[in-house]
């Protein structure tokens, strides 16, 4: 991961309809730069491998496959570029924020098999506050690689209790992994919750509680 600060400078109305500059501040623009890409390698190498596993590739229905494995598997490891939008707490909102349920996939290290869910993730204002598509952001950036749940879950809670410096950060993740229900154990419909919390969301009480209540993960 790049992170890239750039200034920005916003306006500011007063009371009197008057505008004037606030001071600038830096904007986080949040990119992952993969050692590199090639695709054409990538195609060979599924190329070999569908034939090692005794799968020919000379028929036409087949005979992208190895090209489309390529560049699937180069789309899913390659997270969009965002900017970590934040605005001033001028209100001094001390409740939680809560997004539920954002769409989560990645694949797992261990078999290069998907695994899909949902994330729910809070956090308890300091001085800033976050556009809420970062936090959907955030999650896609982590997981758009080879991960382990667990890792994924306190990745995005840790990155954000550094950069925006929350009062307190809460991170669960349900999800289906297929390397579970389609191979080995065969466990159909089983489902893996791992939760990371941070700050007052794991040291105060209330705070625990009423995070895990609104998620379902204390149910």
């Amino acid at each position: 991961m790049t992170e890239h600060r750039n200034l920005t400078t916003a306006a500011r109305r007063d009371p009197l309809g008057e505008e004037d500059a606030i001071a600038t501040r830096p904007v986080l623009r949040v990119v992952h730069e993969p050692d590199g890409i090639d695709l054409a390698a990538a195609e060979a190498a599924a190329g070999r491998f569908l034939t090692a596993l005794g799968i020919s590739t000379a028929s036409e229905s087949l005979r992208g496959t190895p090209g489309r494995m390529a560049r699937a598997y180069a789309e899913l490891f390659t997270p969009r570029p965002f900017d970590l939008t934040t605005f001033p707490n001028d209100e001094g909102y001390d409740e939680l924020v809560l997004a539920r349920r954002i769409p989560v996939r990645s694949v797992c290290e261990h078999h290069l098999l998907p695994f899909v869910g949902t994330a729910h993730v809070g956090y308890l204002p300091g001085a800033r506050i976050l556009g809420l598509s970062k936090l959907a952001r955030v999650v896609e950036h982590f997981a758009c690689r080879p991960q382990v749940q667990e890792r994924l879950t306190k990745q995005v809670a840790d990155w954000l209790q550094t950069h925006l410096e929350p009062k307190g950060v809460g991170v669960v993740i349900e999800a289906e992994h297929s390397c579970m229900t389609l191979r080995g154990v065969q466990a159909t419909g089983s489902s893996t919750m791992t939760s990371t919390l941070l700050g007052l969301l794991r040291s105060d009480a209330r705070s625990r509680s009423e995070f895990l209540g609104l998620t379902g993960a204390a149910s």
